[in-house]
């Protein structure tokens, strides 16, 4: 049973760190970007190195008081928001900001764990490297956050989940003690890799501090397209062309559906659309090429090939940087719209490439059931991860659906589970996702998860409530 941290802990921990650590927590680190988990109040701990996170976290042990680690904020399943049980100790990473050293010729980058994602990228960009990860909240999302969930971005077709551009971390285990484990290695085989049950475990197993980041080379020239495709089924065939002709340098591959660029026009107008009458479906493609090939012309013959076999019918490749960019702003707008709209239901799935576009088909008739409602599906189609977002008819708002809410999850994500596929492709579980981990999750990984998690963190004050029931 834990503790709530109480005025007299307060006091203690002041004595354990200079007061400068702690602070009254303010509204940003009550309530997350949806919304939905709130806090009355908190105290927030800003530690400046890894032995006063180790301070922290062995003095709440001790104390059997709960913690939840906070990077940016930017989570979307209430991984950072503790609403049930004793008041908790938030304990923010955000002053732990200091990329602590680069090497280019290893391709390796190591950076504490407060350190933005934007701010990584500029790091690696500094030495004509690229770190690959990429998401709309790159600009406040904290690379702590990102290993803890395991985010994954447009860059997953090439380049892998943040887990697959991790290659060491530093952590503070739940007694308090510092895992030592910033290794540059890409081999070495010497036991169980805690590193794997740390990264994606969102702070339950652990607080990640620091981390040793795979860079990669970048590509010396970068082509972008925005091809029409008649439906899904067309856009999958689209990029088994495209990786065909293309090969492994087709780094971004998203499905856009008509009912985001006329949310666009609905809530943000300023931002271009590159079309004048919007598609009922395209595909934003981005390649990385070395500097002997030129992406246009590979675009230009994707796009004669696939025009010859059906497989689109009208398109835009980019001419300018600019123009790139204008692509690339539709696609991140897009998840701006659709908060301004609201939705009544919004999904993080993964499916099979093959059982996309019947995922796809079937869930859109599944709806329809259901009542009139507007269906938003995007994503990044090259990895199987899709945002499938139900909202209301114009004229209406989602507060009107709100007891429709969980049957409309309970339909898009029991189809998911038929298809052989994941209720949270890349935000996690959070709490916003417990139940459906214990409904659709395999029970012998959820014993195996809750043997771990007791092992590691007897008394469980890691982020409690998060991931796992308590």
């Amino acid at each position: 049973m834990l503790n709530a941290l109480t005025e007299d802990h307060w006091a203690e921990l002041q004595n354990l760190l200079p007061s400068d650590r702690f602070k009254p927590a303010d509204a940003r680190y009550l309530e997350e970007p949806r919304g939905r988990y709130h806090l009355s109040s908190g105290l927030v701990a800003q530690p400046r190195n890894t032995n006063e996170v180790s301070a922290l976290v062995a003095f709440c042990n001790a104390q059997k008081i709960g913690i939840v680690p906070y990077g940016g904020g930017t989570g979307l399943v209430g991984g950072q928001v503790m609403v049930k049980g004793p008041a908790p100790l938030i304990l923010s990473l955000e002053k732990m900001n200091a990329v602590r050293a680069v090497y280019p010729e290893e391709n390796v980058l190591v950076a504490e764990a407060g350190v933005i994602l934007a701010d990584v990228q500029a790091a690696a960009q500094e030495v004509n490297r690229l770190f690959p990860l990429s998401l709309a909240a790159e600009g406040t999302a904290r690379i702590g956050g990102n290993l803890a969930t395991n985010a994954g971005g447009t860059g997953v077709l090439r380049y892998g989940n943040t887990r697959d551009l991790c290659l060491g971390v530093e952590a503070v285990l739940p007694n308090g003690e510092i895992l030592n484990g910033l290794s540059r290695l890409r081999k070495n085989n010497t036991g169980y890799d805690v590193r794997h049950l740390l990264i994606g475990s969102e702070g339950t197993l652990g607080i990640i501090t620091a981390a040793a980041l795979k860079l990669s080379p970048r590509p010396a020239r970068t082509g972008t397209a925005m091809l029409v495709v008649d439906n899904p089924k067309a856009a999958l065939s689209l990029l088994a062309l495209a990786r065909d002709q293309i090969g492994e340098s087709v780094s971004a591959f998203e499905l856009i559906h008509k009912q985001g660029i006329d949310f666009l026009e609905e809530t943000l107008p300023d931002v271009r659309r590159p079309f004048t009458v919007a598609p009922q479906w395209s595909v934003l493609i981005e390649v990385g090429l070395p500097k002997a090939m030129n992406p246009a012309d590979a675009l230009e013959t994707l796009f004669e090939t696939a025009l010859e076999r059906g497989l689109v019918s009208d398109g835009i490749i980019a001419q300018s940087q600019a123009q790139s960019d204008a692509f690339w702003s539709v696609r991140e707008h897009i998840p701006e719209a659709n908060r301004r709209i609201g939705s009544v239901s919004s999904h993080d799935i993964s499916v099979p490439l093959g059982a996309l576009a019947e995922f796809i088909d079937t869930a859109g008739h599944r709806i329809d059931k259901l009542g009139e409602f507007r269906i938003n599906c995007f994503g990044h189609v090259g990895d199987g991860n899709l945002h499938y977002n139900v909202f209301p008819m114009p004229g209406r708002s989602r507060a009107d659906h709100m007891n429709e809410r969980d049957e409309i999850k309970r339909v898009v994500h029991d189809l998911v589970h038929e298809l052989g596929g994941s209720v949270s492709a890349e935000h996690g579980v959070g709490r916003l996702k417990v139940d459906d981990l214990e409904r659709y999750g395999d029970p012998a990984k959820l014993a195996a998860m809750r043997a771990i998690k007791t092992a590691i963190d007897p008394f469980g004050i890691m982020n409690p409530g998060a991931v796992l029931r308590t």
